[in-house]
């Protein structure tokens, strides 16, 4: 019975993993992304439960052990990059004299009426550039309220639909402007930076719908929004830093495209996951909130904030500006199949939109 029980369980966690890697875009194949680390780790318990009822002379269970070890590496190496033993993808500081920004990221959740630990904790850090995200009005006057002295520099866009959003900024804003890539009821904020010494950086904040059934089952518009921002980061001549509740894991194959296409990089890689979602559940949470930055950054310090009622934790990074050192982190350029793929989640009306259309997609456009 045991032996029945341990193959179930091991084949289950196998096969629910490797869901994702179906070219479809339907919420229920979707959401396995999310869990992904935890059938890596069901997955391992089979293989060593297993190992309690193993037969040495039945060729069946080698194929059994062979194809669950075979699904392990493949889990592994999926997500492998979040691990504090991996490389890190973006490198310490060098410069002593750089200029160095703290970008803070929280959704509150709407509903939420708990925040005294959370301005705590802002005053505490007091970060360069705060993004909030599900923010309605009661939350707009309630930020503004607490924080509005120290941040002189603002656009807010507060709505009752869970997507308002609020941006904070200690740094001058150059040309800050409300968009609504995919969806007129999703607003995301695209505005430069002026640091002190003048340096100027371009901000992508974007809080993309996620997968559901009750809403939106397709995960199309959220992997749209990704490539349209990931696009212009790739034609910013401006150090890039996007920030935002993505409703995506860092290791799901629509991130990772987004990560490509823009030439970003992620502090996280050899750091840990930072996991953000779900603060309200101990047992079940995975990263869902991100800050990716350009090549001309340079880590200095993040983690993870306070638990104040909502059901996502901040997530904030202090970075280094140092564009003479970048070529030391360099972003690979996108491959033409990659390209490929980031065309096909977009139509020929969206591609031109952009004001610049980079030439690998050009080509493919006239093909």
């Amino acid at each position: 019975m045991w032996r029945t029980i341990f193959q179930v369980v091991g084949l289950i966690a196998a096969v629910l993993s490797l869901i994702p890697l179906f070219a479809a875009d339907f919420w229920f194949i979707r959401v396995f992304d999310y869990l992904h680390m935890y059938f890596t780790g069901f997955t391992l318990i089979a293989i060593i439960l297993y190992f309690f009822t193993f037969k040495p002379k039945w060729v069946k269970d080698y194929v059994y052990v062979s194809i669950l070890l075979g699904c392990f590496i493949f889990q592994i190496y999926r997500a492998v990059d979040y691990f504090p033993f991996y490389p890190q993808e973006v490198d310490p500081a060098k410069s002593q004299t750089a200029t160095q920004l703290t970008f803070y990221n929280v959704n509150v959740l709407q509903k939420n009426t708990e925040s005294v630990k959370l301005f705590e904790e802002l005053r505490d850090l007091q970060p360069d550039v705060i993004v909030f995200m599900e923010t309605d009005q009661i939350w707009a006057d309630k930020i503004s309220q607490e924080i509005k002295s120290d941040y002189p520099y603002r656009v807010e866009h507060p709505l009752d639909n869970t997507y308002g959003i609020l941006l904070y900024s200690k740094l001058e804003l150059v040309d800050p402007q409300v968009e609504f890539l995919v969806d007129q009821e999703i607003p995301s904020i695209t505005t430069q930076l002026r640091t002190d010494k003048g340096e100027l950086i371009q901000l992508y904040a974007i809080h993309p719908t996620p997968p559901m059934p009750q809403h939106n089952p397709k995960s199309t518009d959220r992997d749209k929004e990704l490539i349209k921002t990931a696009i212009k980061a790739y034609n910013s001549e401006l150090p890039v830093i996007v920030m935002g509740d993505f409703n995506d894991v860092p290791w799901s194959d629509s991130t990772q495209l987004m990560k490509i296409i823009g030439k970003l990089l992620d502090v996280r890689l050899g750091r840990g996951a930072f996991n953000t979602f779900n603060a309200k559940n101990m047992l079940m949470r995975w990263p869902l909130d991100h800050i990716l930055s350009s090549p001309e950054f340079r880590y200095v310090d993040a983690d993870t904030g306070a638990n104040f009622g909502s059901d996502h934790f901040p997530v904030w990074v202090t970075l280094s500006l140092e564009p003479e050192n970048k070529l030391d982190q360099e972003a690979q350029e996108p491959t033409k199949n990659q390209w490929k793929q980031a065309k096909d989640q977009l139509n020929d009306q969206e591609l031109e939109s952009f004001t610049k259309i980079p030439a690998s997609l050009q080509n493919l456009m006239s093909q």
